[in-house]
């Protein structure tokens, strides 16, 4: 029951996203709009949540422990991350919040660390100056 519950609920949220994403509007020019890809990623969301929906696990395992609290740190972080970008900056959030993850993940402070580093650039560097979408680079108080 708790699958049909969950697949409900993301059913419910992918096509508000998807109709949501649909009225956005940016300055900068994306020949495909701003809209494109937060209505690509509704699409999996919604197909995914019907297989929810329709083919139910009889017997599901749910975490418990240690795996439930690895689960909940995830999310606060991701929740943390969407909330402190744009006062934070791409960079620091972006480099905290995927060491913070890769540590979740069992792997040591130094690879983490550098994990961290290399994602937000390696990121940065491409939407910013790949694809031409402006992200907030340094901390309110820097700009």
């Amino acid at each position: 029951m708790t699958d049909r519950i969950v697949g409900l609920v993301l059913l419910a949220a992918a096509i508000w996203y998807g109709l949501t994403a649909g009225t956005y509007e940016a300055s900068f020019g994306d020949p495909l709009g701003p809209a494109a890809f937060p209505v690509m990623l509704s699409v999996p969301v919604a197909v995914l949540s019907l297989f929810l929906l329709l083919r139910p696990d009889a017997n599901p395992d749910w975490p418990r422990g240690a795996a439930l609290l690895r689960q909940l740190a995830a999310i606060c972080i991701l929740v943390s991350y969407a909330l402190l970008l744009e006062r934070l900056g791409f960079l620091l959030i972006t480099f905290v919040a995927v060491a913070l993850l890769g540590r979740l993940l069992g792997s040591q402070w130094h690879k983490s660390a550098v994990s961290g580093a290399v994602v937000s650039l390696v990121l940065f560097l491409t939407f910013d100056r790949v694809l031409g979408l402006p992200l907030p680079a340094l901390p309110e108080f820097m700009s």
